[in-house]
């Protein structure tokens, strides 16, 4: 930060605290529709309503394929048999350790961090949840942003 020569000591405010959204989302890349829900906390049983969540969201007869992270509660336990049961219709692909790049919805997440919260001050949480949700429903419809961002080639 730069600050004049003659103020001594500035002094930024901010609201001390260490809160945050929790975020699940998928993007079709045919056409950039984005399907995201919000949860309390990342844990298994927040990760498997989303499972639950894609598939209903699935067209009838197509393959939905998630691309993830290792996790530790993509992996839990209480999950596995959910996805082999739903295997043909939702595989589910594990990337690499350490390789956060490979994964599209990373791309997705910085766009969303950069869109909606640089520059800006939140006082309370909901604010930054509402402006997020509002970036959130612009990408629940097709959009080339998002089709360009997760593009496999």
């Amino acid at each position: 930060m730069w600050v004049p020569p003659e103020v001594k000591d500035p002094v930024v405010l901010h609201a001390p605290t260490r809160k945050s959204l929790a975020l699940f989302g998928a993007v079709r890349p045919s056409d950039g529709v984005m399907v995201a829900q919000q949860a309390s906390v990342f844990n298994a049983l927040t990760f498997l309503g989303f499972l639950k969540m894609d598939v209903r969201h699935t067209r009838r007869g197509r393959k939905l394929i998630l691309v993830l992270d290792n996790a530790p509660y993509h992996h839990a336990i209480l999950l596995r048999d959910w996805p082999r049961r739903h295997k043909t219709r939702l595989p589910l692909l594990f990337l690499t350790p350490y390789s956060p790049d490979l994964n599209p919805i990373e791309r997705v997440w910085k766009l969303t961090r950069r869109l909606c919260t640089h520059n800006q001050y939140f006082q309370e949480l909901q604010n930054l949840a509402g402006t997020v949700a509002e970036q959130l429903a612009r990408w629940a419809r097709p959009n080339d942003c998002l089709r360009r961002l997760c593009a496999f080639s």
